[in-house]
């Protein structure tokens, strides 16, 4: 026999859900978004407006913004891939693997005890599950932005713009416990990471994430194209 789910009636289930519309993040004044504090407003007004419009979104509870897109680009060297099969045990936030021409997604949502943003990312495979990745962007530390990732372990970020590209570049590594925050030495650190975003116009922007050792040079080189999945919600 067929199990039957019951909704409660027609009429209820419409009652309860059929007004129902996703949340959208509006997109804020420059005033009160911490990147505009972080960067200056002259290096934010150099920007793009289409990149500012996107880091202006307000994340609150409810709302989720997405984007889509495709890896196009992903190198890494054999210490490279020995790095990130190591950081599996801080939840895998380096590429696994190599593949291209895979579907790539992030989601934001609202990180409201942390006071910032929850990131998920998800990367294709060729064969098997796709890569997810979590991390939280929190304005805080002593950059006023860190990244955490897991077991503890954190990057402190600065921002910059270089040419129109917004970029997220490591300061220092760290491990925190409660209130305990350790930095890590340089010397014992992955090396300078370095996120960029990159607009391409008509919705569409460029990932690139950057890893280069300072003795073992460069270890990680991904680039994924995304597009906004709602240009209503950017108006």
């Amino acid at each position: 026999m067929a199990t039957q789910v019951r909704l409660g009636g027609e009429a209820a289930f419409d009652g309860r859900y059929g007004t129902w519309r996703r949340a959208r993040a509006a997109v804020a004044p420059d005033g009160e978004s911490p990147f505009v504090r972080l960067l200056g407003l002259e290096s934010w007004h150099a920007l793009p407006m289409s990149v500012r419009n996107r880091f202006l979104r307000r994340i609150a509870a409810g709302t989720c913004v997405t984007y889509v897109g495709e890896v196009a680009e992903c190198r890494m060297s054999r210490l490279g891939w020995l790095l990130a099969q190591a950081a599996r045990l801080i939840g895998a936030p380096l590429p696994l693997h190599r593949d291209t021409g895979v579907p790539a997604a992030v989601s934001i949502t609202a990180d409201l005890a942390g006071h910032g943003q929850f990131w998920t990312r998800q990367y294709g495979r060729a064969q098997g599950f796709p890569q997810v990745i979590h991390s939280s962007k929190r304005f805080a530390g002593p950059t006023g932005l860190e990244e955490y990732l897991g077991l503890g372990f954190g990057i402190a970020l600065r921002l910059a713009v270089d040419a129109g590209v917004l970029l997220f570049v490591s300061d220092h590594y760290f491990w925190r416990l409660g209130k305990l925050r350790l930095r890590i030495p340089r010397w014992a650190g992955p090396g300078q990471l370095t996120i960029g975003h990159v607009d391409l116009g008509d919705g569409r922007f460029a990932f690139t994430l950057d890893l280069i050792h300072p003795l073992a040079g460069a270890l990680f080189h991904q680039l994924a194209i995304f597009a906004d999945c709602d240009t209503g919600d950017l108006q």
